[in-house]
């Protein structure tokens, strides 16, 4: 059997007791929650994987969350969506990061489905929770129909009635592909869905945001120098490569 090179290259962290014990001698635990002031916006944009990777390596996005809204079915599942949509709800710092801001990276970002239409389940979407959310929205996708024509945008812009979390398996699902590191991360179901540090290891790792801005970043999330090795590897190895469901 062959063996790559650059796996042999690339940091393991398959022996727990190693991060357990920096984390005891460093006294350092992984940043779960921070005490900031948030806003919360709603997108759906496709595929809510690729999504959730890319502003959760945005700098000033808190937390992110995967789930269903949109539409009228109580408790919809992966499996039996009705009509709602695939979302991600996004906690932001508006210090950091705008409203206006995070709709950019919307506009440029669609997998699929922002001039064309789509069924529902990976349809673009847009639910605003207020009604400052609703004007920048409404003003946004004029902008962008003018930008973009002759092609017609399908977004729809509705408000946000409600919101269910996806299957713990959708939540940071490129992060869950490095189970010894979420291992080390102490992560449950709770957590997937609002850990800070979960949040952001989910985008950096697949190469969002790249090296340079995780070196500004990495010391808010409580890792461990086996934990930063770990990271810095694959964000280098993956700075740069598109996004994908």
């Amino acid at each position: 059997m062959s063996i790559n090179a650059e796996e042999i290259q690339a940091p393991q962290l398959k022996d727990l007791s190693i991060v357990r014990n920096e984390q005891k001698e460093l006294n350092i635990l992984p940043v779960h929650h921070l005490d900031r002031a948030f806003k919360t916006a709603t997108f759906g944009m496709g595929c809510f994987w690729g999504a959730e990777s890319l502003y959760g390596g945005t700098r000033g996005v808190l937390r992110t969350t995967v789930g269903y809204a949109g539409g009228t079915k109580d408790q919809p599942t992966y499996r039996n969506l009705g009509d709602h949509t695939e979302v991600l709800e996004i906690d932001y710092d508006p210090t950091v990061i705008s409203y206006q801001q995070l709709l950019h990276i919307f506009w440029n970002n669609h997998e699929y489905g922002l001039t064309t239409a789509i069924k529902r389940q990976y349809m673009s979407i847009i639910l605003y929770h207020d009604d400052e959310q609703k004007q920048i929205a409404e003003l946004s996708k004029a902008k962008e129909g003018k930008r973009r024509a002759p092609e017609v945008i399908t977004t729809e812009i509705a408000p946000k009635r409600n919101f269910y979390p996806a299957e713990d398996y959708h939540q940071k699902y490129r992060l869950q592909g490095h189970r010894d590191l979420s291992e080390t991360l102490n992560l449950n179901s709770k957590l997937l869905k609002t850990s800070y540090v979960a949040t952001k290891l989910n985008g950096y790792l697949v190469g969002v945001g790249g090296v340079e801005q995780f070196k500004t970043e990495v010391d808010t999330m409580g890792l461990t120098p086996s934990q930063k090795e770990y990271c810095y590897h694959y964000i280098e190895k993956n700075e740069g490569q598109g996004l994908y469901c």
